[in-house]
Formats: C-alpha cells, structure tokens, sequence
C-alpha cells in the first residue's frame, strides 16, 4: 500500500455533488476529488456527457460504450457516480435530499439550466445555509450574454486568445487543445477552496459565480497590459513569437513573450522522425557561450556577429542552421542532459507517449497512478502535478460507470431501503424504463 494513502488528505469528510459535464467543470471536482473529496457525480444515460459518446478516445480492443471513452475517464477519476432523473418529482427529492447532506455543490451549465430544474442556489441554500454552490457558466450568471451557452473554443475566440493566434494575413488559428476547459476547471476547484475557507472561518456558505470565458482573458495578459498601457493594438504582424522569442525583420514592439532571446527554437535531432526535436534556449551571451562549449566550439559559433544577443537574432537562420547540425548528431534525451549539465536549457520535445512512457522525472513524481478499470483495464491516470508533505493529494479511485454507485449512495448514506431502490428502478427514478440495465446494475439488486 502506497504510505500517502495512509495520511489524511486536505479535504477529507468533504461532500461534493457534482452536476457537471465536458470538461471544465468535471476538471474542477475531479481536483477537489484528488485533495480527498467525496465527489458524487450526478448523470442520466438518456443525456450523456460529451465525453462518454467520444468513440474517439475507446481504446483498441475495448467493447465500445459510455463507460469506456479515455477522455471521460481521465477527467472523472476519483469520483463515485448515481443514475437519476431530476426531472421526476421523486428524483428530484432525493437529490435534493443528497445536497442537503453534502457541503459543495458543482455545475456548468448556462445560467438557466439549474433554475430550470428548481435546483439554483438560492433554493438549495434552503436546504442548507452553509452551502458553497460553484457555478461555471461560460459567460456567468449575469449581465446581457449570461443565458448564452458555449464551449471552449468558442470562450478562447471572445477572449481574444484566437485573435492573437496564427500567421500574418491568415485566420486566426485558435489553439490545440482547449486550454479553457482545464484553466476554467483549476480557477473552479481554487474558487471553491475559497468559499470553504472562508465557510471555516465564519460559518457561511457563498454562491461563486465563475465565467469560463473571462479566465480566459487572465491568459492574455501581455497584449492586453500593451494596449493598456502602451496605446497598441494587437497585430499578427510579421512572423509571431513561436520557437523563436522574436523573428528576424519582425518588429520588436510585437514580442510578448518579455525577455528576447537567441537561440530560442526547436531543432532537429538523431534520428529524423516526426518526434525527434529539442528545444534550445540562451538567455545571455554567458549562456550562448556554454552552448558553443557544448558543441565544441565549432569556427562559425566563435563568429563575432553572434557574440550578442542582437547579432544572434540578426542572424538566426546561420546560427539555427549551425546548432541544427550538430543536434542532429544526438539523441534528444542525450542532447538534454549534455546541454542541461553544462547550465544549457534544453528539454526534448514530448509526445503523450514519451510522457507517460520514457519520462523518468514525471515517474520519479508519481504523474501517473495505474489503476484497474472494469472496461478499460489497467490505465494510468494524471496525478496531481505537486507534492503535500502533510496531507497528500493523489488518485485512488477509478471513473464511475454511470449510476455505478446508486445502491451504496442511496441505501447508506440517504437511508433508502432496498425495497425503496428496487421500486425507484421500476419506476424510471435510477434508470430509463426503455434502456437496458448494465450487468454491474442488475448484480447491485436483489
């Protein structure tokens, strides 16, 4: 047995009620779930999350389904999961009965879909007045878009994160991956750490109104502070910052990533292969000149016209040319610990398999817990990415399968007899009378 499981986690004896979907809002109670938090996460199989109809993301050789989707499971570790239909009266009752019992509730959906169902903040304050109720809405829970739905590409195009993304004279490009979601979950799960804190300190629960959209604008800082301070306009003129803290030609008004460095790129290692690249970066000439040591001082490194930062960037393309000759003798976790060990930053370019597979520094910290899933079999799991000496934040329990957990939840913690159960299954509460039950909910019933 891991000796952290045998610690207290920060927020045990925590009940949360997790009505969220996608990805930012079940990346923030995921979070609570990994500092100990009991999660209960609240879903319907005639409605289900995005995430559980990915097909794209079923493992080969896995019987495809809603419990089996990768992205689903990764975002929902460490939860415990119901089947129930809000929308029947007695549905509606008992989880009520469930926020009653619990301190946080979780959601992020528009403005108006919780007050729809008669489950808003200000009626299950009834229920309990200490409540903290975070709310995730793409645009809040006020002024004129409030009601407006989204996901996160669209929350980074108002943001202006699209705006400042791309080629000169191209369209905006938008991002990889949909950095929103996994900002707004982390400022979800900080949001209601705060309102527990201060629940702790004088006994009242709080309403925490979050919108995605406008996290997204914290990410925009630089540009934002340069037309707020500096008058400018954001403009994809000449080659954006990329590889390269600035391009040779470009402007150097338009660099926002602060500091200007060279070399700043990606280059080419042994082997050739899609994957095969390391990054390179010199702050200072005190830095340039140990990669020039590194490389064994080849007659173009000792050149005068790079011998500053200026001429470097003056003269990317010789200097890039250079530096890629000789990466290209070297494999790139080679190449990182020769660079790093001589005060060089370099750091090889990862895929997700090298980062699950080959990293030794991300298995020295424990990134990943392996775990046995009952669809998707032994999977490794994200951790939490620091360390709590005292009280240690880690995943121990794998997703649920939808209304995995109906029995244990209803019968010991709300009371329900298993005559109750039983009848609630009958009557479409815990399961669609036209959908057939899973195996793991048949063996759960008498």
């Amino acid at each position: 047995m891991n000796v952290d499981s045998k610690k207290p986690k920060p927020l045990d004896g925590i009940r949360v009620v997790d009505f969220t979907w996608v990805r930012a809002g079940p990346w923030a109670a995921r979070w609570l779930g990994t500092l100990g938090a009991d999660v209960i996460k609240v879903e319907w199989p005639e409605n289900l999350d995005i995430l559980r109809q990915n097909r794209f993301t079923i493992p080969p050789g896995v019987e495809p389904g809603p419990n089996s989707t990768g992205q689903f499971a990764d975002t929902n570790a460490n939860k415990r999961g119901i089947s129930i239909n809000t929308r029947t009266e007695k549905g509606l009752d008992l989880v009520k009965q469930l926020i009653g019992v619990s301190d946080v509730v979780i959601e992020n959906f528009s403005s108006r879909i919780m007050r729809r169902w008669g489950l808003s903040y200000e009626e299950m304050r009834k229920l309990r007045p200490d409540l903290v109720y975070v709310s995730m809405a793409g645009f809040g829970q006020t002024g004129r878009h409030h009601a407006y739905s989204t996901m996160g590409p669209s929350a980074q195009a108002l943001s202006g994160l699209t705006f400042l993304s791309g080629l000169p004279g191209e369209p905006p490009a938008g991002w990889g991956w949909s950095y929103l979601d996994d900002t707004g979950g982390m400022y979800g799960a900080m949001c209601a750490l705060t309102a527990l804190r201060h629940r702790n300190a004088t006994g009242k629960g709080q309403h925490v109104d979050l919108s995605q959209m406008i996290t997204g604008i914290t990410l925009s800082g630089p540009a934002f502070l340069d037309r707020t301070v500096n008058g400018r306009k954001s403009k994809r003129e000449g080659y954006p910052p990329g590889n390269r803290s600035v391009w040779p030609g470009a402007p150097v008004l338009n660099n926002y990533r602060g500091p200007i460095m060279a070399p700043h790129n990606a280059y080419r290692t042994k082997g050739g292969g899609y994957n095969d690249w390391c990054v390179i970066a010199c702050t200072s000439d005190d830095e340039w000149t140990k990669l020039a040591e590194v490389m064994g001082r080849p007659a173009w490194s000792t050149d005068s016209k790079l011998q500053t930062v200026g001429g470097r960037i003056q003269h990317q393309e010789d200097m890039d040319s250079g530096i890629e000759k000789w990466t290209q003798t070297l494999e790139k976790y080679e190449l990182m610990e020769l660079c790093q060990n001589s005060g060089v930053r370099a750091m090889p370019v990862q895929s997700s398999e090298d980062r699950v597979e080959n990293d030794p520094q991300l298995r020295h910290r424990g990134m990943y817990t392996q775990m046995e899933h009952p669809m998707l079999g032994n999977w490794k799991f994200q951790n939490a990415p620091f360390k709590l000496e005292k009280s240690p934040a880690s995943i121990d329990k794998p997703p649920p399968m939808i209304g995995q957990h109906n029995r244990e939840i209803f019968e010991n913690l709300l009371g329900l007899t298993i005559n109750e159960i039983t009848d609630a299954y009958e009557d479409g509460t815990f399961w669609p009378p036209t959908m057939p039950k899973f195996p793991y909910i048949q063996e759960a019933l008498p």
